[in-house]
């Protein structure tokens, strides 16, 4: 077997250790011969601290890799077999601004959703163009796997308007499964779930035990109380009304669109008066996690590592890879072109979907029809995702304004064109098309 090229575009993230830790353990099914962990200038000092303990973690391993950390972008992708997208542009502190934002107008204020998503997006879809160009000129037949938030939209712009291949991707979807095993009280791989929707934005169908449909039993503990939370999202109950009409299970994100006034309430008042937003917590526990990780004894993945939002990232972005580079024909849940997937939405679209993953990439699962409770919501936040890309491409002003007024999460025009003067003029200098 060829040894492999993997470029890490984002390779000073906290999350680097968990990806370090997945092809450790599959290296008996992906012969890596080289991982290249790219950052800028800013992250240098995370990289170099993220970097040695990628070495020590080969290194114990035994593990002929070699870890390289580079600036260099272009050097990196150069030939690589697959390029893995990490990365945060303005890093945590925008991130707090993009939950900040939205608060002074009783706006949800979240990473990925409702207007935070949106000033997200505007600030990535530069950089992932200019990654993609790298990746055509200098690596034409690699993969692209995305990871960047916010995925699915970010995915829908790379499949729209780059000729990159790509595959996004998100931990939701593996978590939902892990939970919902530990729910039952059985091993995660008896668990199956038909997934079908948007990242962030996506409805368990189905969930079968051995085969069999427990769909009704998950929800009846749901709404007894049983968690299926991420660790960056409070973590409300279900109304059990609501949820036994849905027949199906909601992913955790779905409380920011079910329980938006609850959250907008909650969000105030730990940003105001109590721990601060989530970016600003994460800050704390990513200043631990480093000083964790510049331990020169360390030599595997922290426990800590589990306090931030992606675990199991490793899981579902190594599994994937394995799965195209070996031709296995697993099932993934991935964000990918609709192409009849899902019959009511357009099949030119970027949906979450289980897909058929082989050598030539992720083909979803026909799962018909989806119901008529989730289908509206999905149409208008993909109405949104569509018009944000144009607008992040473009830099056309009132495309980004059509992009948030469509918004389901903000409320009016008025709120809008606040909201989009703020997000500019914070964002300046992240936002060059503008």
């Amino acid at each position: 077997m060829k040894g492999l090229k993997v470029a890490v575009i984002g390779g000073g993230s906290s999350y680097t250790p968990e990806l370090i830790d997945g092809f450790i353990k599959r290296n008996h099914e992906l012969p890596v011969k080289e991982i290249h962990l790219v950052d800028i200038e800013e992250g240098k000092w995370k990289l170099d601290i993220v970097g040695e303990l990628a070495k020590r973690m080969i290194k114990k391993a035994g593990l002929d890799t070699e870890v390289i950390l580079t600036l260099d972008r272009k050097a990196a992708i150069k030939n690589a077999d697959f390029v893995l997208t990490q990365f945060r542009v303005g890093g945590l502190d925008a991130r707090a601004r993009d939950e900040r934002i939205p608060l002074k107008y009783d706006v949800l204020g979240q990473e990925t959703t409702g207007p935070g998503g949106f000033a997200k997006a505007m600030r990535t879809i530069p950089v992932i163009m200019d990654i993609c160009k790298d990746i055509e000129n200098l690596a034409p037949n690699a993969w692209l796997i995305n990871f960047t938030n916010p995925a699915g939209l970010i995915t829908e712009t790379i499949l729209k308007y780059t000729n990159t291949k790509a595959i996004g991707l998100c931990n939701v979807p593996i978590g939902m499964v892990k939970m919902v095993a530990n729910m039952l009280e059985v091993d995660s791989e008896r668990i199956k779930i038909d997934f079908a929707g948007l990242n962030h934005l996506v409805w368990g169908k189905c969930v079968y035990l051995d085969g069999e449909d427990v769909t009704d039993v998950v929800i009846d503990k749901l709404t007894d109380g049983a968690e299926l939370n991420m660790k960056n999202i409070p973590d409300l109950k279900w109304d059990e009304d609501f949820l036994r009409g849905l027949k199906m299970i909601p992913c955790p994100y779905h409380r920011y669109f079910y329980m938006t006034d609850d959250l907008v309430k909650e969000e105030q008042e730990t940003a105001y008066n109590g721990k601060g937003t989530r970016a600003e917590q994460v800050k704390k526990i990513e200043k631990e996690l480093f000083k964790v990780y510049e331990n020169p004894n360390l030599n595997e993945k922290p426990s800590q590592l589990e306090k931030r939002g992606g675990a199991y990232y490793s899981d579902a972005a190594v599994s994937l890879i394995s799965a195209i580079y070996n031709d296995k024909k697993e099932i993934h849940t991935v964000n990918v072109i609709n192409n009849g997937a899902i019959k009511n939405i357009s099949d030119d679209v970027v949906v979450e979907i289980n897909a058929v993953v082989d050598a030539t990439g992720a083909n979803g699962i026909s799962l018909g029809e989806l119901p008529i409770e989730a289908s509206g919501l999905v149409e208008a936040v993909k109405s949104y995702e569509l018009i944000a890309a144009q607008a992040g491409v473009t830099g056309d002003y009132q495309k980004a304004l059509q992009s948030l007024v469509s918004n389901p999460l903000v409320p009016s025009v008025k709120v809008a064109k606040a909201l989009l003067e703020d997000i500019i003029k914070q964002n300046k200098d992240y936002l060059p098309q503008f």
